[in-house]
């Protein structure tokens, strides 16, 4: 893996590759400036097409199926969502020796979510719990079960037992590991949830969350998208909110304490999991993941 890449499997994508495929499949937009976005993400390659647009293109494969899942699904979940979404403009298809489906979307402005660029994180925690609340309420019926497109985020919690268990090891002498193992064992034990799968984002970090004038205004990257345990939409709380913030957001969700607490554990097992892969690929992502088992383990010490 070269030192530009996060994964042993990314493919190589460049402005020169971007411009050929907009001026070969999209002529109407071929003469629109086009410069790549710096972004912490990890499955999809961003450029900024002129002012309005973004062509997002995946550089692994596991992202592949997320293409055409969003091209289906986001527009129809847009009118029932408080809070702007990514929608389709374009479907790419492979060429000029790019193998897979991509896509062209309007452009969200916006800065990522930071408690610094939060007017008031308060209300930001109602904002994004209405949010979760009203996606979490679309009629499912139809919509794709978690699997290698979303990297199976939805799914019971106790099938990333295995996973999470060899990240705890990976990381010995990195973090408090028998912190670590408690906290997840107690995760793992509640009970799974019983009702019915809902529509979850599956990827609720604060670099997808978008702020304009100190608010919530989108939320993109719905490659994490399935229907499922609506739990490992409530990872947030750990990343972007703290203390009574942290409360606000939990009241305003309504949510049981076992779904609290699978939350809790969805968000404790993706930043183990993350921390020894990004380490040294992504500080970004690396940084996050540390503040997110500390506030679990902060949470969940004796």
């Amino acid at each position: 893996m070269s030192a530009a890449k996060m994964h042993a499997n990314e493919i190589d994508i460049d402005v020169s590759l971007v411009s050929r495929l907009i001026t070969r499949q999209f002529p109407q937009w071929a003469d629109l400036p086009l410069k790549q976005v710096p972004s912490a993400g990890t499955d999809n390659a961003i450029y900024r097409l002129g002012d309005d647009m973004a062509v997002r293109l995946p550089r692994i494969p596991g992202a592949v199926d997320q293409v055409g899942k969003e091209q289906k699904w986001l527009p129809r979940l847009a009118p029932h969502l408080p809070l702007r979404i990514p929608l389709p403009l374009g479907s790419g298809v492979p060429g000029e020796g790019y193998p897979w489906s991509w896509s062209v979307y309007g452009w969200l402005e916006g800065e990522n979510a930071t408690t610094e660029n939060i007017t008031d994180m308060h209300r930001a925690a109602r904002d994004l719990a209405r949010f979760i609340t009203d996606l979490h309420a679309i009629d499912h019926r139809g919509g794709p079960t978690p699997g290698e497109h979303n990297f199976f985020r939805g799914v019971p919690l106790a099938d990333r037992d295995t996973g999470t268990r060899e990240a705890i090891a990976a990381l010995e002498g990195v973090i408090d590991t028998d912190a670590a193992t408690a906290a997840w064992e107690s995760a793992v034990a509640v009970p799974a949830r019983t009702g019915a799968p809902v529509w979850i984002h599956g990827d609720l970090s604060a670099g997808n969350l978008l702020v304009r004038q100190g608010d919530l205004s989108a939320v993109i990257d719905f490659g994490g998208s399935s229907v499922g345990d609506p739990a490992c939409d409530l990872m947030i709380a750990w990343e972007l909110f703290s203390g009574s913030t942290r409360e606000t957001f939990r009241a305003s969700m309504s949510v049981d304490d076992a779904t609290w607490e699978r939350g809790r554990g969805w968000a404790l097992s993706v930043a183990l999991i993350a921390l020894p892969y990004y380490k040294d690929t992504s500080p970004v992502i690396a940084d996050r993941a540390r503040h997110i088992i500390g506030e679990v383990l902060d949470e969940t010490r004796p």
